[in-house]
């Protein structure tokens, strides 16, 4: 007797946003390694302020509240603010971001599934435009014991001209906008390393074996993540070539800025972004397209916010034009 093919079991809200959390345990131990616990401390405040604000919105909106809290897709987005942010940044603006991305962006909308933009994504770019000061302060790596990193975080004086940095991207920006030199000799700094800023350049590695257990575990398909980072290096590549002196190789872009954490855990977002397996790979590549044109002709250091969030707005013409032809239907007849 012939059996209808069988179906796999769809996954579940809680088993996919903890799959996520676990996949970015390596980068964050990679982070305390170099960084310091102050990153744990983020993340605890940060996971509170979004529990408690989505219980908020859900009690206003007269919704029931375990689902949705027990789903921990607050707690991703919670974690992928602290991840996006420089980790000494004073706590109010990381309950701030946090607010930003539940409130404004996830519950406002109507909740898990129905926002158009990626929470985090607009969180990072409302604070980086309202304080971009703050949001440019980044430590050394191994510079700032726990407890000066706590009061930074906790105090209420901050004087972090001293012992702050900025990242690879922005001094690669403001060195050879300033005529500083070549990209050579910018990055013959001490404060650079192999490839990016000396000692950051761990942390794309624990996003990377993330990724992978993500791609594994079936959560994201490798449409996404490989079109961004093909696009990225490929684009990075042609403007090097042309001049290497004054863009850097397509290494210090993959290895730089937030490229890994964005292949895997914010383009492959499952709400705001394309469905269709063509739709992907546009929609990443996109991303990828203007992440790079930012980065070396913009105003801002590190292009990936923005570019996802102008890709977010494109995301209903994409999937209308990649929809797969209905079977049995010729391709032109299905749209």
């Amino acid at each position: 007797m012939m059996q209808s093919p069988y179906v796999r079991k769809p996954a579940s809200v809680t088993s996919v946003m903890l799959a996520v959390l676990l996949a970015l345990l390596p980068a964050i131990a990679l982070y305390v390694w170099q960084v310091g616990v102050i990153v744990l401390v983020n993340l605890l405040l940060a996971t509170i302020t979004a529990l408690v604000g989505e219980a908020l919105v859900l009690k206003v909106r007269a919704r029931p509240l375990a689902p949705a809290l027990s789903d921990l897709s607050a707690v991703v987005t919670a974690w992928l603010v602290v991840l996006s942010f420089p980790p000494i940044l004073p706590w109010w603006a990381t309950v701030l971001g946090v607010l930003i991305a539940i409130v404004a962006v996830k519950q406002l909308y109507g909740g898990l599934g129905q926002n158009p933009f990626n929470p985090a994504m607009v969180a990072f770019c409302a604070m980086i435009v309202a304080f971009p000061s703050l949001m440019s302060q980044w430590p050394g790596v191994g510079q700032l014991d726990f407890a000066t990193q706590l009061h930074l975080v906790l105090g209420d004086q901050r004087q972090v001209d001293a012992i702050a940095g900025a990242t690879a991207l922005d001094a690669m920006r403001t060195g050879l906008r300033s005529g500083g030199g070549t990209v050579a000799t910018i990055l013959s700094d001490k404060a650079f390393g192999h490839f990016g800023s000396r000692g950051w350049e761990w942390l794309p590695l624990g996003y990377l074996v993330g990724g992978l257990f993500l791609l594994a575990r079936r959560i994201i398909t490798w449409h996404m993540p490989v079109a961004f980072l093909a696009t990225l290096a490929l684009i990075s590549s042609m403007f090097w070539l042309a001049n290497p002196g004054h863009f850097p190789s397509p290494l210090f872009h993959l290895a730089s800025g937030g490229t890994m954490l964005a292949a895997f855990f914010i383009v492959t977002d499952p709400v705001s972004g394309a469905t269709t397996p063509r739709g992907k790979l546009i929609f990443a590549a996109g991303i990828a397209i203007l992440t790079y044109l930012i980065r070396a002709f913009g105003a801002f250091p590190d292009g990936i916010a923005f570019a996802v969030l102008l890709m977010n707005i494109c995301v209903p013409l994409i999937d209308m034009k990649t929809q797969p032809p209905v079977f049995g239907h010729r391709e032109d007849k299905a749209r």
